[in-house]
């Protein structure tokens, strides 16, 4: 395993397209391989927007700073550029896909990330796919579902795991991903990365969460509280718990509240 970190930000300031105000002022993280991170924070404390431009998203751009992601510049790779190379984003509101089956979207997803004339074997990929659902304790009829169509919140983050499952991401960014989810839901999501991390412990994890408690069911390596679009503290589950108790107020300033 390499000792270089997979995720290292430095000094990053950015923004919504098209408007002047920086949403992120300054953010640092290094993200090691393996390692499970949370970032917590308020309603619009910059928490989403980092993750939307770690992901790509075009609505959101970087005014300065660098974001390497295995040593190559993140920020010049295009969406589907950084899906290629191992990048997933759960998002906090899954899109609905009507007409698709999960098990079509998840092979399609698979041959995009092949190179020129490699093909998803389709053997070779439902036995694979029923061993995942088989590990997330999901019944195989799931997979001929529309994805997210009528889905359930918590179906909606089941169908994100089980894509996690397939994809086998180098790097998961789950961006509120426990929004909504009542505690069975909210255990299926902390089972599901704690088997995927499992399987493949080279696997890093960055959840982005407003509340404590989807990180009562997985254990982060490390927190960070994000407050005005900065990281103001980092720690070990210990942060967690000291939100818990004493809330996002301890941080706030007149020029942050």
């Amino acid at each position: 395993m390499s000792d270089s970190p997979i995720l290292s930000i430095k000094d990053l300031h950015a923004k919504v397209a098209d408007e002047d105000i920086d949403i992120l002022h300054g953010v640092n993280l290094e993200i090691g391989r393996g390692e499970l991170h949370a970032i917590m924070g308020p309603n619009g404390s910059g928490k989403s927007t980092l993750a939307k431009i770690l992901a790509g998203h075009p609505g959101y751009e970087t005014t300065s700073g660098e974001v390497l992601y295995e040593g190559e510049d993140l920020l010049e790779l295009e969406v589907d550029e950084r899906a290629q190379k191992g990048v997933f984003l759960a998002f906090q509101y899954p899109v609905e896909v009507p007409g698709v089956s999960i098990a079509n979207f998840l092979r399609t997803a698979l041959q995009a990330r092949l190179g020129e004339g490699e093909e998803v074997d389709l053997f070779d990929f439902q036995d694979e796919l029923l061993a995942k659902m088989e590990i997330l304790d999901m019944d195989p009829s799931f997979a001929e579902r529309s994805v997210n169509d009528g889905f359930s919140g918590g179906e909606k983050k089941r169908n994100e795991i089980l894509q996690m499952a397939v994809l086998k991401p180098k790097l998961a960014l789950m961006d509120e991903t426990d929004s909504g989810l009542d505690i069975d839901a909210l255990q299926v999501v902390a089972k599901g990365v704690k088997r995927l991390q499992e399987e493949d412990p080279d696997m890093s994890v960055l959840i982005i969460t407003h509340y404590q408690r989807v990180l009562q069911y997985i254990e982060p390596d490390h927190v960070h509280v994000m407050i005005g679009g900065q990281l103001v503290r980092s720690g070990g589950a210990e942060v967690a718990a000291d939100l818990e108790a004493q809330g996002y107020e301890q941080f706030k300033t007149p020029a942050t509240g």
